[in-house]
């Protein structure tokens, strides 16, 4: 779980060939210092509509709340802009935090969105809720811990099964609709969970590594299949920044660095542009905490991403890596994505 920042930085190695496996997308619609949510907006559909052309495999989407950065609050909603603007992609939530929902209504929810776009629609599950108490209350939901999520997902999942005869409650639409669920995690309970139900499983490795390699092994050694998933998938995210030179993606990486600090200092606002000197922006402890929260990204010039991209895979064996990145400039993150996705092809 080592940060790849530049090349000499990787220990001596065998070159890995591009992983065979997917490789998607995870977006936060960020909103950047001196922009608007609408700006936020377009750019998440212009960078979807890139990452379609460059052969991604989802376009997820996450839910935050009361985060001035992250635009992406009414996930269901912005899913819908994004898979009206594209026609192959999958697109779903990376992911809906359930504590704040009805289930019932992110039935209905994806079951919308699964008519309006079929065979395109994912949806993945987390148990936080992804905010602050006082924001929980304004949502009039009341996170009750970790016991009622369990419930809370095979309840959802049973919105999606085929209506029975008098079955008092349907989710119109949602049900007999083939909407794939994941369980989203960044501990073992996730893990737990997705191996219980035989669902499909991603760690958020991209900003809580640390029990990532624990967790695939639970996660795989428990799974048991289902009739929505025969056998373990597992899908980690990756932090990837990339640019023509390795001095450039290291400034463009101070963004996501910053950002993160500002969140421990209690003070999230919008997404600020890279600097020159990060060293002179932390603490020890704070740099100390994010290289251990970032642990798992990427940084560098094309052969750096490539070779660090491949080396991520052959070591932690994914069926599927989910790239993200926070990338101040709009035409840098949509070139650092395009880099991004050379290192998977095998040309």
């Amino acid at each position: 779980m080592e940060t790849r920042h530049a090349r000499p930085h990787l220990r001596a190695m065998p070159n890995h060939p591009a992983p065979a496996i997917p490789y998607s997308l995870l977006d936060l619609a960020p909103v950047t210092e001196g922009s608007t949510p609408a700006e936020a907006f377009a750019n998440s559909l212009d960078l979807a509509r890139h990452a379609e052309r460059l052969g991604y495999t989802r376009f997820w989407l996450a839910e935050h709340h009361n985060m001035p950065g992250i635009a992406s609050a009414a996930t269901a909603v912005l899913i819908g802009h994004i898979g009206g603007g594209t026609s192959a992609i999958r697109v779903g939530a990376g992911g809906v935090m359930l504590p704040n929902h009805a289930p019932l209504q992110v039935a209905e929810q994806f079951g919308t969105l699964a008519s309006l776009y079929p065979g395109r629609i994912d949806l993945g599950l987390g148990r936080a809720p992804g905010t602050d108490q006082a924001t929980t209350r304004a949502l009039r939901r009341y996170y009750s811990g970790a016991e009622a999520f369990p419930s809370d997902v095979m309840e959802l999942l049973r919105y999606f099964e085929p209506v029975q005869p008098g079955q008092p409650v349907q989710a119109v639409p949602g049900a007999g609709l083939d909407v794939p669920v994941w369980i989203l995690g960044s501990s073992l309970f996730g893990a737990q969970l997705a191996a219980a139900l035989g669902l499909p499983y991603a760690f958020a490795s991209h900003f809580a590594p640390a029990a990532m390699t624990e967790a695939l092994a639970l996660y795989h050694r428990d799974f048991k299949p289902s009739k929505r998933l025969r056998a373990p998938y597992a899908m980690l995210a990756l932090n990837v920044v990339a640019a023509d030179t390795r001095a450039e993606a290291q400034r463009l990486f101070t963004t996501q660095q910053q950002s993160f600090v500002r969140l421990r200092r209690g003070m999230p606002g919008l997404i600020p542009p890279p600097i020159d000197d990060i060293e002179a922006f932390w603490t020890p402890q704070e740099k100390a905490m994010v290289e251990q929260a970032l642990a798992c990204s990427v940084v560098g010039d094309a052969r750096d991403v490539r070779e660090g991209i491949a080396e991520f895979a052959a070591r932690h064996r994914p069926d599927e890596l989910m790239l993200t990145a926070n990338i101040f400039d709009h035409q840098a993150r949509l070139y650092s994505f395009e880099l991004a996705a050379r290192a998977f092809r095998r040309d």
